[in-house]
């Protein structure tokens, strides 16, 4: 199981308040961060996973954690009749809600507050669920995979897209430099939180990846659990059926 790794060292929050305000404090510049940091290549990791669970045409989509909707948004592209975007930081919904309105798609994507270690969904709700980034902040990681399979309908696809570790050298030698740190020092710079940007790679640091989350996916019920790895390692999308 991984260490609950927290943003705030001091804090005597549980991970799950001090994530919502971690993201809370950060919402005003994380997209112009996310993108530069990652260089836009989140947006291409997001389309691939579009496309595992568009295999399958759903039409009710979750996105987990939808922060300011980047995943909701790619969905909009398999058509589907409604999806909805949950998540613990107001302050990253409201920034969505933003976007979502600019690209009227409101009667489509509703974005709610909501823990995603208890869904306020009934059980088999959604066709399909996506998490982008989110699974590693879970308090109770077990916990929220089993809600998220328990509102996903029978043979329903989830795709989880999470930070790996980079094996491969010099992927791995680049990636750890980066994270370490490029990425807290302009993150701390812009975003004026010091914690959120070091707490990043703390955090895929802690995460357990490749065959070890997929043992744990296994333990609380999915089934064909597949891995792709997606620009040498730095990331991996986690497709799963119930």
């Amino acid at each position: 199981m991984s260490k609950n790794v927290t943003p705030y060292k001091d804090s005597d929050k549980t991970k799950k308040e001090q994530v919502a305000e971690m993201f809370d404090n950060i919402s005003e510049k994380y997209d112009f961060l996310n993108h530069l940091l990652s260089m836009g290549i989140d947006k291409l990791w997001r389309k691939k996973a579009i496309k595992i669970i568009g295999k399958k045409q759903p039409k009710t989509i979750l996105d987990i954690a939808t922060g300011t909707g980047d995943f909701a948004i790619e969905a909009l592209k398999l058509n589907p009749s409604k999806i909805v975007g949950v998540d613990i930081s107001k302050g990253m919904l409201a920034k969505g809600k933003i976007k979502i309105k600019k690209l009227k798609a409101e009667d489509i994507i509703t974005l709610e507050y909501g823990d995603s270690e208890n869904l306020p969904f009934e059980d088999d709700s959604f066709d399909a669920i996506t998490v982008g980034f989110g699974v590693r902040n879970f308090e109770n990681l077990e916990k929220g995979l089993g809600e998220m399979l328990r509102v996903v309908k029978p043979n329903g696809t989830v795709a989880v897209l999470e930070f790996s570790k980079p094996k491969r050298f010099p992927v791995k030698q680049g990636f750890n430099f980066y994270s370490k740190y490029i990425l807290p020092k302009i993150g701390n710079t812009v975003s004026k939180d010091s914690s959120a940007y070091t707490y990043l790679p703390e955090s895929v640091e802690a995460f357990p990846e490749g065959d070890d989350f997929v043992d744990i996916l296994s333990k609380v019920g999915y089934k064909d659990i597949q891995q792709n790895l997606v620009s040498g390692g730095i990331a991996t999308i986690y497709s799963c059926t119930k």
